[in-house]
């Protein structure tokens, strides 16, 4: 073989060599892609899983709850009344005084423990955030607590109507609830800002601010249950959360549900 021959089919080795070369690399590279794709539709898949199963299990929660105050109401209930009716019978059948008026004593708890026991089931069977718009829960909920002087809510939304599931509405009112009570518990506020408002991009946007003493993100959100349950319940229906809170500047809380594209 001569030196040109020779040459040549180094040359050609050498270009096989480096296209196998690229077709693995090319390959591995398509390989990794893939897996990645794969592996973000399965976290997908998992996430929205995830917000299925607790959108479920707060439903069920729901469910079980109001099926606790039915109980509650017609069978403990019921007893108590008969109980109460008993009592009230020896009291005016008994003629010793001091037996009567222990007879009075023990009414006197049925009566209060029927008239919680009818609270309580009232509390647990009541349908407001099916029945009610979102708007008109968080405004009670303004009005409830601009009744005890404390800290005076400010709301606004720009809509008349919005078109909510009960899961969108107990996450929005739970989440309104919880920042109110801390506002007031611990930051001290003398106002809060809640504004609910929907556009082209979002369906809905709720951003809540107060004027309170802040605190110290790094420290609190480790152990602070108030902001890890508001964060999961807007994770629930896979929404966008944010909080930014400044000593002496007060709390901001921000949660977008983006419009399916």
């Amino acid at each position: 073989m001569g030196k040109t021959e020779l040459l040549i089919t180094i040359i050609l080795f050498n270009m096989f060599f480096v296209l196998f070369v690229a077709a693995v690399m090319v390959y591995i590279r398509k390989y990794r892609q893939r897996k990645k794709e794969y592996l973000n539709e399965i976290e997908v898949k998992n996430e929205i899983h995830k917000r299925e199963l607790l959108a479920t299990q707060l439903e069920i929660q729901q469910a079980t709850m109001q099926q606790i105050g039915r109980e509650l109401h017609d069978n403990i209930g019921q007893k108590l009344t008969l109980v109460s009716l008993y009592t009230q019978q020896l009291l005016y059948e008994n003629k010793v005084p001091e037996v009567s008026e222990r007879i009075d004593q023990v009414s006197q708890i049925i009566n209060q423990s029927l008239q919680d026991l009818r609270s309580l089931s009232k509390t647990l069977t009541d349908d407001n955030i099916n029945q009610k718009e979102i708007v008109t829960l968080i405004q009670e909920e303004v009005d409830n607590t601009n009744a005890f002087k404390k800290c005076h809510v400010d709301f606004k939304h720009n809509f008349q109507q919005l078109d909510l599931g009960f899961v969108h509405k107990n996450v929005l009112l739970r989440i309104t609830q919880e920042f109110i009570q801390n506002s007031i518990k611990h930051a001290h506020c003398k106002n809060i800002f809640i504004s609910l408002n929907t556009s082209e991009e979002a369906l809905w946007e709720l951003n809540i601010k107060d004027d309170g003493i802040g605190f110290d993100q790094s420290s609190v959100r480790s152990n602070g249950i108030g902001l890890t349950n508001m964060e999961n319940r807007a994770r629930i229906i896979g929404a966008d959360f944010s909080l930014e809170s400044k000593e002496q500047l007060g709390t901001t809380l921000n949660i977008i549900l983006k419009r399916q594209a």
